[in-house]
């Protein structure tokens, strides 16, 4: 079967314009929630980012962080300059590479990532608090399976390798600073009204 046989661009505008409603509906949550957090800290979105990025890769370049922080690279450059400046990263070059620049979180860079992880509340963001019913009724919270695959064909296996590795990291990380951290769905949080 040709690939041209397998949609017509009825289906395909349909998909894309709903595809595009859908991720900026779930930005603008995201995004207004993340700014919320992160405010007391002075920082923005793509700087908390990026020191959460260079946290769980341990050493990343430049490179790196536009790619896996999914920013073009003189935005991630020019934000881990200000970082840098601010004492929050280091910059360096590796000896058998010297065309990268790569960053390191700072102790300070590292107990600031660490006081905005402490003070994350998951029932002031909306996208969290919006799956809740769906992890009491279905015991789990979405997967996105469909979505990961897409997101594998966009941005290749490379990057799903480290968004798997991330995830891993923050469990880790969550694990170390709070064993039995385990907030109850109360009916409130779930959106169950009596």
């Amino acid at each position: 079967m040709e690939k041209d046989n397998l949609y017509s661009v009825k289906e395909a505008m349909i998909f894309s314009h709903k595809f595009a409603q859908i991720s900026k509906a779930l930005w603008k949550s995201v995004e207004k929630d993340w700014q919320n957090w992160i405010k007391d800290y002075g920082l923005n979105i793509n700087e908390h980012h990026i020191l959460w990025i260079a946290h769980q890769l341990e050493g990343a370049s430049i490179s790196d962080i536009a790619k896996f922080g999914v920013m073009h690279v003189s935005t991630a450059f020019n934000f881990s300059k200000k970082l840098e400046e601010q004492g929050y990263l280091s910059f360096s070059k590796k000896e058998n590479d010297k065309r990268n620049t790569y960053i390191q979180l700072t102790d300070k860079g590292e107990e600031l990532l660490l006081k905005t992880m402490e003070t994350y509340d998951p029932a002031s963001f909306g996208v969290f608090s919006s799956a809740l019913p769906i992890k009491e009724l279905y015991g789990k919270f979405p997967d996105f399976p469909e979505i990961m695959c897409m997101i594998r064909n966009l941005y290749g296996e490379d990057f799903m390798t480290i968004f798997n590795k991330l995830e891993m990291k923050i469990e880790e990380t969550m694990a170390e600073k709070t064993p039995n951290n385990v907030i109850p769905i109360t009916p409130e949080l779930a959106g169950v009204h009596s």
